[in-house]
């Protein structure tokens, strides 16, 4: 059961689901509207919604009051920890994903923004300290978890 869930307004719900899913590992809990899903990953809930018009039934992703219309991009992210991050890039690259930046060590984890379909961020790291890990054991060694923690 997921304890948290992030929003994700994309542009088109159906190539994000087949990101999400295909390249990070997460499983499709429902698609009943080309405008929405709900995907999962561990603790993760990820909800993606397509901008709608003010009269659609969907409510996450309907135009503010003043008319500004929602849209995908930004810098908050959410992060996922990979055991062999260059491994992971190198896969994601053959797989023709878009990243904004080279890998960059810092503090407690080396990190590279990843960037889906649409634009939106998630952060891959691999912790280089004990205490940047989000579990006492490492994720798999080839990249995402093939069983996220919790599923």
């Amino acid at each position: 059961m997921s304890t948290v869930s992030v929003r994700y307004i994309v542009n088109d719900v159906d190539a994000a689901i087949a990101f999400y899913v295909d390249h990070l590992v997460f499983t499709t809990l429902m698609h009943p509207d080309p405008a929405f899903a709900m995907l999962s990953r561990g603790d993760l809930r990820l909800v993606l919604v397509s901008p709608v018009p003010a009269g659609h039934p969907g409510g996450g992703s309907r135009p503010m009051p003043d008319g500004t219309r929602q849209q995908p991009g930004g810098w908050n992210r959410f992060m996922i920890e990979v055991a062999d991050l260059a491994g992971t890039v190198d896969r994601l690259k053959a797989a023709g994903a878009h990243f904004r930046n080279e890998i960059v060590t810092g503090i407690g984890t080396k990190q590279i923004l990843l960037e889906d379909p649409s634009g939106n961020v998630v952060e891959l790291f691999e912790p280089v300290r004990p205490e940047a890990r989000l579990t006492a054991s490492p994720a798999a060694a080839d990249g995402p978890p093939a069983s996220p923690p919790g599923a």
